[in-house]
């Protein structure tokens, strides 16, 4: 078995930064800003739970301890989504 090289991200998303206002998520090289005024369930959540997050297929993000999920297509484009996620 050969080993990935030091430094290699092996993971598809990660938070890159948590704020009063919402918290940046890098996925496959592109970065997406998720408001908690949009997104309340994660404005509550622990911090070490926004971190436990998972890519569902090429479309999407998951949050196991908050049973979270958000389409990237929410992110990219906002106003074709206007209903707040609970």
């Amino acid at each position: 078995m050969k080993s990935l090289a030091l430094g290699t991200d092996i993971s598809d998303s990660s938070i890159t930064s948590v704020t009063s206002q919402g918290f940046w998520v890098l996925v496959w090289g592109k970065e997406y800003f998720v408001p908690f005024a949009d997104y309340p369930v994660f404005a509550t959540a622990m911090v070490s739970d926004l971190f436990t997050i998972e890519t569902v297929g090429k479309t999407g993000l998951y949050w196991p301890a908050l049973d979270a999920d958000i389409e990237l297509e929410a992110l990219e484009n906002p106003a074709k989504f206007p209903l707040l996620f609970h």
